[in-house]
């Protein structure tokens, strides 16, 4: 261990937690025969940086492997959209932040190279609803459209980028460096998942919605928090195993949901507040009630899951 090997570490840790998956999908492809190294290939976030696989990482990059990796949801995206930004425009991050699209992640991948992360769903989002949002993103700012697909896999922070067209004169190749990291989610993404192939989300349940009570000081919209709401609602199967739902229950899995996902706690207070069905109900202290819910969930809430196996490739 030196200190290339803390700095490495350091750097993944910093983008893995600002784009916080269960599992994700490592790749490492050889820069000149572009042959994939054989390896298992789904991991979680606390086996990716262990002191063993951080060593081996290393390792394969110097011998000529490029490290990517995308956050896995099977035969699904994961709710994370990949922008790669050649000659970006200077004001492009800028742009995107005021438009409601912020990045949860930016790297510097090469002098003049951009990889920008945007987190558009909480929930996992259909191949055709993730490429067509992707196509989008790719058009707004300018990003590279042949990588604007649902799966498409980004480097990861803290290695080298192997290419030869990307090497310095010196020939030495050039650090990812990872400039931007922040768990953010991008909430004007709706309209864009709403002119997808499929509609999102889908049409929620036919209860009546009571109007925000009181007024939220958030980014975040009821229709925003109705569509969060809803489609972790249906994701649970809250509705097949209450009948009526006990919306108690159902705040609380959907706040554990969200903040495993690493939302912030106010956010995830207004999509209970603006979300949930009839709120506030009959609670005779709507607030106290959302911060003993969130405190509760907070409490429950439980880390990365055990490393599983998976045998399909991109």
């Amino acid at each position: 261990m030196d200190r290339g090997f803390f700095l490495t570490l350091q750097a993944m840790r910093r983008q893995l937690t600002a784009m916080p998956c269960d599992y994700y999908q490592l790749r490492l492809i050889h820069s000149l025969s572009r042959k994939p190294f054989p390896a298992d290939q789904v991991w979680s976030a606390q086996q990716l940086t262990r002191a063993p696989m951080v060593a081996f990482l290393r390792l394969r990059n110097r011998e000529g492997y490029d490290v990517f990796f995308h956050p896995f949801a099977g035969d699904r995206n994961a709710g994370y959209i990949l922008l790669d930004l050649d000659c970006p425009d200077p004001s492009s991050l800028d742009q995107m932040r005021a438009n409601g699209h912020p990045p949860c992640a930016v790297l510097l991948t090469s002098p003049g190279h951009l990889q920008a992360w945007v987190r558009v769903s909480l929930t996992p989002l259909e191949p055709d609803v993730a490429t067509s949002v992707a196509r989008q993103l790719a058009h707004l700012y300018g990003a590279d459209r042949a990588s604007a697909e649902w799966r498409h896999c980004g480097r990861l922070a803290g290695f080298t980028n192997q290419k030869p067209t990307r090497r310095h004169p010196c020939g030495f190749p050039p650090w990812v460096k990872l400039l931007y990291a922040q768990p953010r989610w991008a909430t004007h993404a709706l309209s864009l998942l709403q002119t997808a192939p499929h509609p999102y989300p889908p049409a929620g349940p036919s209860f009546p919605l009571s109007p925000p009570h009181p007024p939220v000081p958030t980014s975040l919209n009821a229709a925003a928090a109705i569509a969060i709401y809803s489609r972790w609602l249906h994701r649970l199967q809250i509705p097949q195993r209450f009948s009526p739902p006990d919306w108690s229950i159902a705040d609380l899995w959907i706040a554990k949901r969200l903040l495993r996902c690493r939302f912030p706690a106010d956010q995830v207070r207004a999509v209970l507040r603006l979300g949930s069905p009839g709120f506030p109900r009959r609670h005779a202290d709507p607030e106290d009630y959302l911060l003993r819910t969130l405190a509760r969930a907070a409490r429950q809430t439980l880390p990365f899951p055990a490393r599983v196996s998976a045998s399909g490739t991109r």
